[in-house]
């Protein structure tokens, strides 16, 4: 259960083919031929989401693209869409995501963050779900 304060720091690898991996992943760590993308996902519940984190390489219409969003009362809220995509396909990347209570930062590659509001305004969040096309390489929550 994250509080206040609290970090997550995340490890990641994404995969240039699912040919090329021999890691034995099945749903969740390698890239598919025509959807590049991953999502992560905080809040209290997982019908509520604090924080939808979503890089696409090449998903839903988008590319090289960061949404972030808040899921609540079965609707998606208004979406931030950021510019910065500092991911690069077949490399390793750590993001950390800060939890305030006003916000979450989210540290990228190259040290650029986003900020995005904790719309919930919740003090504590106790479900994270991850699913995509990249692998977790470690979890540090401090």
């Amino acid at each position: 259960m994250w509080v206040g304060s609290d970090r997550i720091g995340l490890h990641f690898l994404f995969f240039s083919d699912i040919r090329s991996s021999n890691l034995g992943q099945d749903r969740t760590g390698t890239e598919t031929e025509y959807r590049i993308a991953f999502e992560l996902n905080i809040g209290p519940n997982e019908d509520r989401i604090a924080l939808h984190f979503n890089p696409r390489f090449n998903a839903k219409g988008n590319i090289n693209t960061i949404v972030c969003n808040s899921f609540e009362a079965g609707r998606w809220c208004e979406e931030k869409r950021e510019k910065t995509f500092p991911f690069c396909q077949g490399q390793e990347f750590k993001i950390v995501i800060k939890f305030i209570l006003s916000e979450f930062v989210v540290t990228l590659p190259c040290d650029s963050t986003i900020h995005f509001p904790n719309r919930f305004g919740a003090e504590k969040y106790s479900v994270m779900t991850f699913k995509g096309d990249a692998l977790i390489r470690s979890i540090e929550i401090k």
